[in-house]
């Protein structure tokens, strides 16, 4: 058996993947009417901590409500890309703009009412705080 030590055949079947995926959702290059802002979660002794990127996001953009243990993070980040006055032209555009919507299941033993957020350098920051957890109660047993 004679094997081809070129890579050429799945260069052509990734071309053509990708061809197909912007045939059917649309190209890449196109600027996305949503996107997805990049979160970490760390859990503290007394808190849930969820750190959003949101850079070129004004605070007045960002809304933060919590609801049946659902916390909710969403808004618009909006860039004006108007050259017609300066007489240019983009040659590259990947910053994304648009509307954004992020949504977390929250446990049971959260408090929704003392959830605070603050935005600082394009990064949103929520705490949750945790709920006491109810301590086991003993109970003394009595003979009949």
């Amino acid at each position: 058996m004679v094997y081809r030590t070129t890579l050429t055949p799945m260069f052509t079947l990734r071309r053509e993947m990708d061809r197909l995926f912007e045939d059917a959702f649309g190209r890449a290059s196109a600027a996305p009417t949503s996107w997805t802002p990049a979160v970490d979660v760390r859990e503290e002794n007394d808190a849930f901590v969820f750190e959003l990127e949101l850079p070129g996001v004004a605070p007045e953009g960002v809304e933060v409500s919590s609801d049946n243990g659902v916390l909710t993070v969403s808004g618009s980040k909006r860039t004006e890309r108007n050259t017609a006055d300066e007489g240019g032209r983009w040659h590259i555009v990947e910053r994304v703009t648009g509307e954004f919507r992020r949504t977390f299941q929250l446990p049971q033993n959260v408090k929704e009412d003392g959830i605070d957020a603050t935005f600082a350098h394009g990064l949103l920051t929520v705490r949750v705080p945790k709920a006491e957890v109810p301590k086991p109660k003993k109970i003394a047993v009595r003979s009949a």
